[in-house]
């Protein structure tokens, strides 16, 4: 497999680009994206079986059922980070090894109900953090460790709108190659 493939397995909606202004349409469609994904995923996984959920998308990649696992560990986290921007000035928030939680016996074993019923409680109330946002909170940012960037809200509605789309793609590609 060639390193253009490899990387088109691995980013298969491209890689994300911070948006460079504040839009109000854009960030309601960031929204309507990250609210009704936890629907979009359980359809998507719904008839997998624990063999397909034990299949990588890729080469060294993580399995769906990882995949599923880790999106709930990455948007509890992302939940976190916006309450934190929301209730203190410009915190830098706590990073994670996402590699490491993907290793951990939970994502590697467990079955992914857990995770599709957290991700649609945690949309429910991170949908209702969002858009009850101003236009003003939306422009407030925190301070990512790893990279010292500071993150604007809007950035962020962005970052985990591509997310969803991200990795749902790697879920419906491999059903694609695999005929399932």
């Amino acid at each position: 497999m060639s390193t253009e493939d490899l990387e088109n397995l691995r980013y298969p909606i491209g890689k994300f680009k911070f948006p460079t202004f504040f839009s109000s349409s854009e960030a309601e469609n960031n929204i309507h994206t990250i609210c009704h994904f936890p629907q979009v995923l359980r359809e998507t996984v719904k008839y997998l079986s624990d063999d397909q959920l034990n299949t990588s998308y890729r080469p060294d990649g993580w399995t769906i059922r990882q995949v599923v696992h880790h999106i709930a560990d990455s948007h509890m986290n992302s939940y976190i980070r916006f309450k934190w921007t929301l209730t203190e000035n410009q915190p830098t928030i706590k990073a994670y090894n996402e590699q490491a939680w993907a290793e951990l016996p939970d994502a590697k074993n467990d079955a992914i109900e857990s995770s599709l019923l957290l991700l649609t409680a945690l949309h429910l109330k991170w949908t209702n953090v969002l858009t009850n946002l101003t236009e003003d909170q939306m422009k407030i940012s925190f301070t990512h460790p790893q990279n010292g960037r500071q993150i604007k809200l809007f950035e962020n509605i962005a970052l985990y709108a591509w997310h969803c789309n991200h990795h749902l793609a790697h879920i419906m590609n491999l059903k694609e190659r695999m005929n399932w």
